[in-house]
């Protein structure tokens, strides 16, 4: 089983017609890795704490329907988070959140994690926002010297950071826990390290997503590997990263032998390619895949 940790959220998407409706969706970092994971046949668990309003409902639902495990989520009856995300013309989207006193902050460590897990992902808003952000590093930290695989995906999200020069101290503390470190170009830039700096630190992988550019890995033993971006009609870019980060834990997580490094950043170019061309985030399918 893949664990995914985090925050579930609604994304209040822009629509065309009429002129200034918005359309709400299930999103949130975490949640969208862990729907993606369910909708390729992976064997999923999400970890979270979540609203009892409708909002919440509708989250577990889509989360049900990808056979996704919801015996780790913890339920509360304050508010849902609300995102809305504003598109620039080559579909990249920015956020504004409203979090104040909602649900998903409000984590608490779970006793353990079922037996039979092999990989725990975090990211995005659950690591900034306290108290929820202690509960999920405590949780990093602990199945990571169990031995766990983990992935962390920052996901920065500047407007939610209060203090940035903590946040990235925060950030460097984490890595002696992480397994494959996964952001985007913008993360990169937001956060100022080096790719060399961060493998010393701890992490076995560096995977650097690059848009159009496509996908770029560094390893601890310092081989470096690519995959082209798949040319598409993008809708929008809601999601994509958070493909990519199901894609690598589908073919990471319990993966016996040494890592064929260029197929796996292809499947994830793949996915991440077909997200881009739906609007919000609706991660492919299994057969989409041509998986079994």
């Amino acid at each position: 089983m893949i664990v995914v940790g985090g925050e579930a959220l609604i994304d209040l998407v822009p629509v065309a017609e009429p002129p200034g409706a918005l359309l709400p969706r299930p999103g949130g970092g975490p949640y969208n890795t862990a729907l993606a994971l369910g909708r390729l046949g992976a064997e999923a668990a999400f970890c979270s704490r979540v609203s009892a309003d409708g909002f919440g409902e509708g989250i577990l639902a889509g989360l049900r329907a990808a056979g996704v495990d919801l015996s780790l989520v913890q339920r509360g009856p304050e508010p849902t988070t609300l995102a809305v995300p504003s598109l620039a013309p080559d579909g990249s989207a920015a956020y504004r959140f409203y979090t104040e006193g909602t649900a998903d902050r409000l984590f608490a460590l779970p006793p353990s994690l079922p037996p039979g897990v092999r990989a725990l992902a975090l990211g995005t808003c659950s690591l900034v926002l306290e108290p929820g952000a202690s509960a999920y590093e405590t949780l990093l930290r602990r199945e990571s010297r169990r031995g766990l695989l983990t992935l962390l995906d920052p996901n920065v999200r500047p407007a939610l950071i209060a203090d940035p020069a903590a946040y990235r101290e925060r950030f460097l503390r984490w890595l002696p826990y992480v397994s494959v470190l996964k952001l985007s170009e913008e993360d990169a830039a937001w956060l100022g390290g080096r790719v060399g700096d961060w493998l010393a630190a701890g992490p076995s992988a560096v995977v650097l997503t690059r848009g159009a550019a496509g996908l770029t890995v560094w390893t601890a033993e310092g081989e470096e590997y690519g995959a082209a971006a798949r040319p598409v009609t993008v809708a929008d870019t809601i999601g994509a990263g958070d493909t990519v980060n199901a894609a690598l834990l589908h073919r990471l997580a319990g993966a016996a032998g040494p890592v064929d490094w260029p197929a796996v950043l292809e499947f994830a170019a793949r996915a991440a390619a077909l997200t881009c061309t739906r609007a919000g985030a609706e991660p492919p399918y299994a057969a989409e895949l041509g998986l079994s």
